[in-house]
């Protein structure tokens, strides 16, 4: 196993973890912004107001986005115990 298999093997690692934690995170990221906006124009300053509706959103968003990430994930280890499989024999 030379360092350059290494790094690639850890750069694909890190791209799928970033690949299936996207869609939560912009989600949340979006709700809180949402959120945020009606705070400050309503003055509003519930602080259960903010963490409410980003968990509701983040709940549905795994709903919908979770076998994606699931055939994702059995693919990525597919794949590395396919390379396992390659280097012991």
């Amino acid at each position: 196993m030379s360092i350059g298999f290494t790094v690639s093997l850890m750069r694909s690692a890190v791209l799928q973890v970033l690949m299936m934690a996207a869609p939560m995170l912009l989600i949340g990221m979006v709700v809180g912004l949402i959120v945020s906006i009606f705070q400050a124009t309503t003055s509003i300053q519930e602080q259960t107001l903010t963490f409410v509706p980003k968990i509701v959103a983040i709940l549905g968003a795994l709903m919908v986005f979770g076998p994606w990430i699931l055939n994702s994930m059995v693919q990525f280890t597919l794949r590395l115990m396919a390379l396992i499989g390659d280097m012991s024999g």
